[in-house]
């Protein structure tokens, strides 16, 4: 692999904090259209240069912005569209309701302490009082008169903090045609209550969704265990992944005679990391449900495993400390070591691996992965075949902010792979530039990045769509 250089396009500016990019073609309509969601609950299509709004929920989404200095992760952060919309109008959602907010689960910071066995042994009670919100996933149809209509709800998901609920968390599998759904592990650090290696538990699993079914009901329950959702939605629910921190996305390449996936784990304090697999075995969430009310374990064999949060991607989860005798050093104390040695043979390692310090040269110190895209496409050579992540901000560089995009490859032997930075020659001046998100057309000939100019999603209208071009 060797450095590539790009030009970024805009497309539109002045947008809100844009997490979700990708297109489809509308009904009735054979050019695709550009589709971006907002975090504060807008889509927009942009189509020869025209952007229209296709769709505004912000009644519907969680006030954001109100904690943490005006940092937010809930909002709209989900939008995948049937692949049959063209005929049947079916799109889907994942964001955070309104009047929803609860007093979390607690409210003091949290870091394990090896030291203190009752920190490494967290549980989560009295989950109907504390939960910080609710995220909905919900399918919505595109009605003959342009308009669209909200039709089901699949799944209300109670959400321990406000944080690490996923991002560009919905996408159709081109495998098996149901809705792939990442939910992230419910947030705060390190996982707390350890839910993405509970089975039973939804946070922290890659799920997928047979949205052919018909056994949603109305008015669902907000839940967080499988084994709380009515019978009949849990037939149509299969766990893909566990020991997921949290993902922006999942991106699907074909290869011959099937198809790559590409997803991303955000680290805690040392590395990010982006995973590759072909085959995996689901679970179905009903026998797994009956085996747990029996008292029995469910064979796991063949379930992709990341490894969080006994692993952060290549290392051991870390705790990072300073040296009271010199302040330039730090101190890492492994407080999961149990956990970490249970998942070591049984974890996916990771395709690469990028670093939050990094002095090697040509690389970059990274904050938070933001997303992972697969590229087929020739207008950039260099990059055919490769996949692509982004970084929201480049560590320790220099005001004013810059996020990070590189890409790396699945080699002939499938063994963990280095990369390579991509450079951009855009005159973002003095403004920051956080790389929010990654997108991609339906046949991932073209890339698209969301750049934001603020951490804060209450500093309304900072965002652009570029799309990446030679």
């Amino acid at each position: 692999m060797k450095p590539v250089k790009v030009s970024l396009r805009p497309i539109v500016s002045k947008v809100n904090l844009p997490t979700v990019i990708r297109t489809t073609f509308l009904p009735g309509d054979f050019s695709e259209s550009l589709m971006i969601a907002t975090q504060v609950g807008e889509i927009f299509s942009i189509r020869n240069g025209a952007i229209k709004t296709f769709l505004d929920i912000r009644h519907r989404v969680l006030k954001l912005g109100g904690s943490g200095g005006g940092y937010d992760e809930r909002g709209l952060i989900g939008l995948a569209f049937h692949p049959d919309f063209f005929y049947n109008g079916l799109f889907y959602l994942h964001y955070s309701l309104a009047d929803t907010q609860g007093p979390t689960a607690f409210s003091e910071s949290f870091k394990p302490n090896p030291c203190d066995p009752r920190t490494l042994t967290l549980k989560w009670v009295d989950r109907e009082k504390n939960y910080d919100h609710i995220d909905t996933v919900e399918e919505w149809t595109l009605q003959p008169t342009g308009q669209p209509h909200r039709r089901r709800t699949l799944l209300n998901l109670r959400r321990p903090f406000l944080n690490h609920n996923g991002v560009n968390s919905l996408n159709f599998s081109p495998e098996t045609g149901k809705l792939v759904l990442t939910t992230g592990d419910g947030g705060s650090a390190y996982d707390p209550f350890n839910l993405s290696q509970d089975l039973m538990e939804i946070a922290g699993k890659i799920i997928e969704i047979d949205v052919s079914m018909n056994g949603f009901v109305d008015h669902p329950p907000a839940v967080t265990r499988f084994q709380e959702l009515p019978e009949s939605v849990q037939r149509a629910l299969t766990v893909m992944a566990k020991g997921v921190r949290n993902i922006p996305g999942i991106s699907y390449q074909r290869h011959r005679n099937h198809y790559r996936k590409y997803v991303g784990n955000v680290g805690q304090e040392l590395v990010e990391s982006i995973y590759s697999f072909v085959h995996y075995q689901p679970i179905p969430v009903t026998p797994l449900v009956q085996a747990a009310r029996m008292g029995s374990e469910y064979d796991q064999a063949g379930l992709i495993n990341f490894g969080w949060h006994g692993w952060e991607g290549t290392f051991p989860t870390t705790v990072i400390r300073n040296c009271p005798a010199n302040s330039s050093l730090n101190e890492k104390i492994i407080p999961y070591f149990n956990e970490a040695l249970e998942t070591s043979v049984l974890r996916l390692p990771p395709l690469t691996s990028y670093y939050h310090d990094d002095p090697r040269p040509n690389k970059f110190g990274g904050i938070a992965l933001t997303g992972v895209q697969a590229y087929n496409g020739n207008h950039i050579p260099d990059l055919m075949g490769s996949v692509v992540f982004t970084d929201l901000a480049q560590a320790h560089a220099k005001q004013p902010v810059r996020g990070a995009l590189a890409y790396t490859r699945v080699t002939a032997d499938c063994k963990p792979n280095d990369y390579q930075v991509i450079e951009t020659d855009y005159p973002f001046g003095s403004d920051d530039a956080y790389y929010v998100s990654l997108g991609a057309n339906l046949n991932q000939t073209r890339l698209y990045l969301g750049v934001y100019g603020s951490m804060k999603v209450a500093d309304y209208n900072r965002g652009t769509v570029f799309e990446i071009v030679p």
